[in-house]
């Protein structure tokens, strides 16, 4: 799977563990190998226009999805490979991130690590626009979060 990570918010973050996140994300999904998925951290400035742009809201926001090709399983070329796929960009402000873990009370990498993980979800098509999809979306970000976080202590994934 590619994944690329691109720092353009000023703030250092850990971008190799953000790209084995999102990596776990999509083989624990069963994406296609072949998948290509890019995560962008913004500054605020950038992030605040962004939001207003593309979703109507002012100031800030933690994360947005940015989905490219829709995920057909099976999709196949005339000489029966896979097709590669663009998912989309999952774009991050590390700023907003740290006042948000502040106030949950953990670090700035764990806000980090679960808002990338909700940003995949939201381009692999979860949602949370009611309660049902919202407790479906986040029961499976958080098994995802726990596999991840087990396999980096057990040294499998940095």
């Amino acid at each position: 799977m590619s994944v690329e990570v691109a720092n353009e918010s000023g703030e250092d973050v850990d971008e190799h563990a953000l790209m084995a996140l999102a990596r776990h994300v999509l083989a624990e999904m069963d994406v296609n190998p072949l998948a290509e998925l890019s995560v962008l951290l913004v500054d605020p400035a950038t992030m605040t226009r962004l939001h207003k742009r593309y979703m109507n809201e002012a100031g800030p926001t933690d994360v947005l999805a940015f989905p490219m090709d829709e995920l057909q399983p099976g999709r196949h070329d005339e000489d029966l490979r896979p097709l590669p796929t663009l998912l989309g960009d999952v774009v991050l402000c590390p700023q907003v991130a740290a006042q948000q873990a502040t106030a949950a009370g953990h670090g700035a990498d764990d806000e980090l690590h679960l808002l990338c993980a909700h940003g995949v979800l939201h381009l692999l098509g979860y949602d949370h626009g009611d309660p049902e999809e919202e407790q479906e979306m986040f029961a499976v970000q958080g098994r995802l979060l726990t596999s991840w976080r087990r396999r980096r202590t057990a040294g499998g994934s940095r």
